[in-house]
């Protein structure tokens, strides 16, 4: 099925998410940006990550859909006292402020998608690899 990754924001939105998950073979690709929440999908590949960061004053939600990986979370990032196992059908939810990383452990890529409250990234915004997501400017 084709689907429309453009950002939708602010434009009422129903979609398979799952379909669009499995779908997107880009490191980031964020498919809706309102003034409280930003959709994003992640495809990470073996043996990469989403990258150790933290959100100030953001909550996010994310859902894997396929594949298996580690999370770790904590208040600092030489502080990551929270590490589980993840798998597909797993959700993980990171409180703001919270440094965190979800690395994959698998063979197959890692497919994410994450909601967060509000937004994080700029409308529209596509990484098509990990390299793209560090070397951006806005992030």
């Amino acid at each position: 099925m084709a689907y429309n990754y453009e950002d939708q924001g602010k434009k009422p939105f129903a979609e398979n998410i799952e379909g669009m998950t499995l779908d997107n073979e880009n490191f980031r690709t964020t498919i809706w940006t309102g003034e409280k929440l930003q959709v994003t999908l992640m495809t990470i590949q073996p043996g990469d990550d989403i990258g150790l960061e933290v959100h100030e004053g953001i909550d996010q939600f994310l859902r894997i859909e396929q594949g298996e990986g580690l999370c770790q979370m904590g208040p600092s990032e030489d502080n990551l006292n929270f590490e589980k196992e993840v798998k597909a059908d797993d959700a993980i939810i990171v409180p703001a402020d919270t440094w965190h990383n979800v690395t994959n452990k698998g063979t197959e890529p890692l497919k994410i998608y994450s909601i967060y409250a509000g937004p994080d990234h700029e409308p529209g915004t596509v990484h098509k690899t990990h390299e793209d997501a560090e070397n951006d400017p806005n992030e």
